[in-house]
């Protein structure tokens, strides 16, 4: 398959024509809008000369970046009227991104009206995020009204760079908390946690955040407020100091160019070196609350022109990050040179606990992955028909030997009450009370056998009974997850993490997964159809055992929502297949 990937700015055009994982051709048009002579290049003659420089190619597809999809596109998708009606929607949002993308689509379907096309969102890998990281404390009637929530921006590249950084880490990135940091004329800092992105610093707009090229990032809003009332600036020309004229370009006064101003910063010019440690404070600053927020943190990665390339600024920003366990090594700093068979380096020293590496960003092959993987999994001629069984898990725990005897006494061992689906697993007749610090629960399940880590597994609902934040989490890692009292009848334990709420999952045999055309840790989507409550289950996660049987897991409050009880089925809604998260190969 080879598909032309456009890449479409205010002022260029970037292409490039992949077939598989290989670049056949690439190219960047620019000074789009610019006068030559009396004749003005528009995207629509720059498009034209795309078209003509790939035609030789032949592509099967057209695939688009668009900047904001707003919250209803979580992966690629096909082109449609609806699509089309929800970018030109959030222009007034991205007006610097999603008009020049839409003139690319017009120009496309209208050159190859044949050719699937396809949209990749930057706001698809952060749509998923928690209430708490994308709702601002606002009225939220006004909130709901105006579609005001963060969405955050930069997807392709901050999902595409975990993904590269998890391969060169040598572990799986569902195993992995990381900060990733596009930092270039237009930066932006995201909590990658397990696989998920948790927290990202852009908003409803890409104007919040870190300092950017000629953007301002985060500012008070009251002094917005007070420019307004000022009476010295309108809604537009205060539009127009935020976006064009802060950010590097206003703090140093001279250029948005990090190179231009470094050159100053040496000469002794004081608002260029101020602007130098106010970007790399904003950027020191958000990896200090990311890594709290996710409970700690394996890596930091950077990318982006800044980040692949100002060897200075790397090194300011991960200057007194060693509480953390980092510890820069200023040679191999030094010594990064990125290109396309040389993607990543690492830059910390041997002995850091937190690592740092620099990888170079691809958004375009990222963008070519996704919409393959979407074309392929329209086909469903070829894909098997066959119903997965539901269960609805109440609240559980699993627990030690060493707290299993602090609960129930010297000596205790679990007592089989029932066998449950998976093969050599049971309900146990002991039950515990959770106790947390608002409310308690009473009773809870103990499943058996007994593990090698205490966890317990509840529902959002629950969580608020309890007072708790639990986060959601796959089974078994509890890093930085909730802490919970366990009262039984001999003892109580407390447990300083282990509480989460399980993320709904499919277990599978390997004939199964091979049947299904699905991959361990992939994740799909699950159709349950025919019932009261027709639904689509997306960002399910397959886990591939010898020992599973073929069962789908789910909470109460999931299965509340859709009117289920354990024993009914569902089938894979092979149009939603969600691969974003998956590993690059």
């Amino acid at each position: 398959m080879r598909i032309l990937v456009i890449n479409c700015g205010s002022s260029s055009v970037k292409y490039r024509v992949f077939e598989h994982d290989k670049s056949l051709c690439d190219g960047k048009i620019e000074r789009i809008g610019e006068d030559f002579e009396g004749r003005i290049l528009t995207h629509a003659k720059a498009l034209q000369q795309v078209l003509e420089a790939v035609n030789s190619y032949k592509p099967d597809t057209v695939a688009f970046r668009v900047v904001h999809g707003g919250e209803k596109f979580t992966s690629a998708t096909f082109i449609d009227a609806e699509v089309i009606a929800a970018v030109k929607a959030r222009i007034p949002d991205a007006p610097m991104h999603n008009p020049y993308a839409l003139a690319a689509i017009k120009s496309c379907r209208e050159a190859m009206p044949d050719l699937p096309q396809v949209a990749v969102f930057d706001t698809a890998f952060h749509v998923r995020m928690p209430r708490r990281a994308v709702t601002y404390a606002i009225d939220q009637d006004i909130a709901a009204r105006y579609g005001i929530r963060r969405f955050g921006f930069h997807g392709i590249s901050h999902s595409y760079v975990a993904a590269r950084a998890a391969r060169h880490l040598q572990a799986p990135l569902s195993d992995l908390r990381l900060v990733t940091l596009h930092l270039g004329n237009g930066s932006s800092a995201c909590a990658v946690e397990y696989g998920r992105s948790a927290e990202t610093s852009m908003g409803n707009t890409p104007l919040e955040g870190l300092v950017m090229g000629s953007r301002s990032g985060d500012v008070d809003a009251g002094v917005l407020l007070s420019l307004l009332r000022s009476g010295d600036f309108t809604v537009d020309q205060l539009d127009d100091l935020l976006n064009n004229h802060s950010g590097l370009a206003g703090l140093s006064g001279i250029s948005n160019d990090l190179r231009e101003i470094e050159n100053h910063a040496e000469q002794g010019h004081d608002r260029a070196r101020l602007s130098i440690n106010v970007f790399a404070h904003r950027a020191r600053k958000y990896i200090g609350a990311y890594a709290a927020s996710m409970g700690g943190l394996d890596a930091i990665v950077f990318t982006g022109g800044i980040g692949e390339n100002s060897t200075s600024m790397r090194r300011r920003i991960l200057q007194r990050l060693e509480f953390l366990g980092l510890h820069i090594d200023l040679d191999r700093n030094a010594d990064v040179r990125l290109d396309e068979d040389n993607d990543c380096a690492e830059i910390s020293t041997g002995h850091s606990r937190v690592r740092a590496l620099v990888v170079k960003t691809n958004e375009e092959l990222m963008i070519a992955n996704e919409a393959a993987q979407l074309v392929a999994a329209t086909n469903e001629a070829s894909r098997p028909a066959r119903a997965i069984p539901i269960a609805v898990s109440a609240r559980h725990c699993h627990l030690t030997a060493e707290t299993f005897e602090k609960l129930f006494g010297p000596g205790a061992t679990p007592t089989v009450d029932r066998e449950i689906s998976q093969p050599g697993q049971y309900a146990c007749k002991e039950r515990v009370n959770l106790i947390g610090p608002r409310n308690r629960i009473d009773r809870v399940r103990v499943l058996g056998p007994l593990r090698s880590v205490d966890q317990v597994e509840i529902s959002r609902t629950d969580e608020f009974k309890l007072g708790v934040d639990a986060p959601i989490r796959d089974s078994g890692q509890i890093q930085g997850s909730a802490p919970i009292t366990l009262e039984g009848p001999h003892g109580t334990v407390n447990l300083q993490e282990g509480l989460i709420c399980a993320r709904r999952h499919i277990h599978m045999h390997p004939d199964d997964a091979e049947q299904f055309q699905v991959e361990d840790r992939q994740e799909i989507a699950v159709a349950v159809r025919g019932g009261p409550r027709d639904l689509i289950f997306g960002d399910v996660l397959v886990r591939v055992k010898d020992s599973y049987k073929l069962e789908m897991h789910i909470d109460t409050d999931e299965g509340n929502a859709a009117e289920l009880s354990s024993g009914e089925l569902g089938d894979l809604a092979y149009e939603d297949i969600d691969n974003v998260s998956a590993e690059i190969q």
